[in-house]
């Protein structure tokens, strides 16, 4: 299928990768273009919304970036201000930053806490806060949250400030899908597992341990999924155009697990 999303607006948060390859707000970005939506992406790295602004333009699509800290109320003032200036509304929010510590009270001091908090979860409400009234406006609206299965508890590494934040970001979002059901706006959360991804890499010698190489640490986690190997960048990019898409248009409030049937084994 194709042009699932033409004519729609679609801000994506954390559209570059932290490294090479293929992260998840790059891939959803990319991916988006190609079903039609104009895009515009957000990111704290300039370089790296970049690259994805020009993979799209290479490939004849539309979209523009800006640099912004989306944990702060004027930063996201400001873009989501640029994207009604480009392309004339949003129909399409997504919030991909995040940020992954490993630890619970015990493991991390109140910063860690404060600084997770404010990247996972104040950046949802500051964008929401933000978008929600354009998408009044237009009497239309979808929007994607990035969560993560850590939000249902232990899942093989002590996630525990990390889960904290992204179980609230599931309530959030299941309030807002109540909350304006009525209005054409949707919410929803894809919750992605153990995933295959430059920012999983930049992580995992801190989750496993400091020894050991890439590949080794790779194999562990690949072993720990029931399909045998992780998913990657491209599995929640399309989970999360389906929602973004008319073809998810009476789901609202559901938190989508993406991840190879992983909590399966510790969900009851």
């Amino acid at each position: 299928m194709v042009d699932r999303l033409r004519d729609k607006v679609a801000i994506v948060t954390g559209c570059g990768a932290v490294g090479a390859g293929w992260g998840n707000g790059k891939a959803m970005a990319v991916l988006f273009a190609r079903e039609g939506a104009r895009v515009f992406g957000i990111d704290i790295d300039a370089d790296a919304a970049a690259e994805t602004r020009q993979i799209i333009r290479d490939e004849g699509g539309a979209c523009e970036v800006i640099v912004a800290d989306v944990g702060r109320a004027e930063d996201v003032a400001r873009a989501v201000a640029s994207c009604e200036g480009a392309f004339g509304g949003v129909d399409i929010l997504v919030n991909n930053v995040g940020i992954a510590r490993v630890g619970g009270p015990v493991e991390l001091d109140e910063s860690t806490w404060d600084e997770v908090m404010r990247v996972n979860l104040k950046s949802v409400y500051l964008t929401c806060r933000h978008v929600l009234p354009v998408m009044q406006r237009r009497g239309r609206g979808a929007i994607v949250n990035n969560a993560s299965i850590a939000a249902w508890g232990w899942c093989g590494v002590n996630y525990g400030l990390y889960g904290a934040s992204k179980g609230a970001m599931i309530s959030l979002t299941r309030s807002l899908a109540v909350q304006y059901a009525r209005q054409g706006i949707r919410a929803n959360c894809v919750c992605p597992g153990l995933m295959n991804t430059p920012l999983v890499h930049k992580a995992l010698t801190t989750v496993y341990g400091a020894e050991g190489d890439i590949a080794t640490l790779i194999a562990t986690r690949d072993e720990q999924c029931p399909m045998g190997h992780m998913g990657d960048a491209w599995d929640t990019a399309w989970a999360a155009l389906f929602l973004a898409s008319d073809e998810a248009r009476y789901i609202t409030g559901v938190a989508l697990d993406v991840d190879g049937g992983l909590t399966c084994r510790f969900v009851g």
